[in-house]
């Protein structure tokens, strides 16, 4: 069989399509011929690959969109050739795009990109009562749910591209269907964290109570705490902390809004940021107020980051990675924040209920991905708030049991998702085996096609365990 060759630039972190999925699903590799169609056009933009789902980057053909069809759905452009398939775009460029936030967005509100105004605003903001901050936020994201990407409230268009990608490789290969290595330990539905961002002094002292709380439902959590300049954290904090089954991260240097202001600061910022994860043993980090930039990100000395969140419409900085799942950029894991934040909740929404968190839960459990909180001990201090997320704890115990869920701290699953990047499923006779460090806890599963869609079992038998649509 002729083999079918990309039209994309190789570089060192250039996957081939078939690589891209090899990467995600960890399939065997060799599997499948994937190819892009030429020529690409010259410079990237937004289309479509099916309904709901957006991406961005270089595709063809190459002409320029008319003007009735600005966002082209290219799934008409898809070919099959030689048992193998052609895409009309590059899936490594549209992945890496999205998670990269490289698509534009138009409308940051003005605290993102107004220097001045965001270190005023950081300057007064430790004088500003709440109500006086939220008023200001509601007014900077006014309009945000008229904004169509990335999707509210949770976008998964990188998981949907590849899925898709992954039905088109199994029809043009005639291939029933494909193994691969499960995305989560002992073959758990989706994952769950809980997080705590500690912004205040306040916040600090209401650690022990919110670690007891959390323990009451048997939910492990991690606490990032600001190196410099908000308070000061001793060893014994820390030792309590993790003495107590929870794990400490690193949270930006004094979040005064300004770490990623300009290069040359956010490397100055980065050498105390690095010391302290030494000192600490912290090999976590989230930015304050999600601020990021990921080029930059990647010169922390910690494994894994927790800064960008899969849709940012309530954040000073818009955008979002658009997947919920854990992905590489460069030696950092990103975890991506997938669920909103407690204080956009309560007070930019001002909704007191579990309805949202629901919403996108029932989402994030869809996709078999990830539901990543954040909660700050800071703002749960009232009976209304505390309320509610006592109850969300409750909903999530209910759920691991009812959903099988893992429900674990950060740095277990960046323990457990570069052990996956290294196993390896093998062919023992008729059996799928997986091999490499940490593979006991690794099941193997099947991609297979129904009725169109790609639908994930444990078993080759065509009997759904879990599914999603493609």
């Amino acid at each position: 069989m002729d083999r079918l060759t990309s039209s994309a630039p190789q570089s060192a972190a250039y996957l081939s399509p078939a690589a891209v999925l090899e990467a995600h699903f960890r399939i065997p590799p060799g599997l499948f011929d994937l190819g892009i169609r030429s020529p690409l056009s010259e410079s990237p933009g937004l289309f479509r690959f099916g309904p709901g789902v957006t991406c961005h980057g270089r595709f063809f053909p190459s002409g320029p969109a008319r003007a009735t069809d600005a966002v082209p759905d290219l799934t008409k452009e898809v070919r099959s050739a030689h048992g193998g398939c052609l895409l009309p775009f590059d899936p490594n460029e549209a992945a890496d795009n999205l998670r990269r936030e490289a698509y534009a967005i138009a409308d940051q509100p003005a605290l993102a990109h107004n220097a001045w105004i965001r270190k005023l605003y950081y300057a007064l903001r430790p004088v500003l009562p709440v109500s006086a901050r939220r008023h200001a936020q509601r007014l900077a994201l006014r309009g945000f749910e008229q904004r169509s990407f990335p999707v509210w409230p949770v976008d998964r268009s990188v998981d949907c591209m590849l899925e898709r990608v992954l039905a088109l490789a199994l029809q043009s290969a005639g291939v029933d269907s494909v193994p691969f290595i499960w995305f989560w330990p002992e073959n758990k539905h989706a994952c769950v964290l809980m997080t705590h961002d500690v912004e205040t002094s306040r916040g600090l002292n209401s650690c022990d109570d919110l670690m007891a709380l959390d323990q009451s439902f048997g939910i492990p959590a991690s606490f990032q705490l600001i190196p410099h300049g908000r308070y000061r954290v001793t060893q014994p904090a820390l030792d309590r902390i993790r003495s107590r089954g929870f794990e400490v991260n690193l949270h930006d240097w004094n979040h005064d809004g300004s770490l990623f202001r300009n290069e040359r600061l956010f490397r100055a910022r980065a050498k105390g940021i690095n010391a302290h994860a030494d000192k600490w043993k912290a090999k976590g980090f989230r930015s304050g107020a999600l601020y990021r930039n990921p080029d930059w990100l990647q010169s922390l000395n910690v494994e894994y980051d927790m800064s960008i969140p899969a849709v940012a419409h309530l954040d000073p900085q818009s955008g979002g990675c658009c997947t919920i799942f854990p992905w590489f950029n460069g030696p950092l894991l990103e975890i991506p924040v997938t669920m909103t934040q407690d204080y956009s909740l309560f007070h930019i929404l001002r909704q007191y209920s579990l309805d949202l968190w629901k919403r996108q839960l029932e989402i994030a459990l869809a996709g078999c991905g990830l539901a990543c909180f954040i909660v700050h001990p800071d703002y749960i201090r009232d009976r209304r708030s505390r309320d509610i997320y006592r109850a969300l704890l409750a909903y999530l115990d209910e759920l691991r049991d009812s959903k099988n869920l893992w429900v674990t701290l950060p740095g277990e699953v960046n323990n457990w998702w570069r052990r996956r990047s290294r196993m390896k499923l093998e062919r023992n006779g008729e059996r799928w085996e997986i091999a490499g460090p940490g593979s006991e806890q690794a099941r193997v599963a099947f991609a297979s096609l129904q009725d169109g869609h790609l639908v994930y079992s444990f078993s080759p038998i065509l009997k759904p365990a879990v599914s999603q649509t493609a």
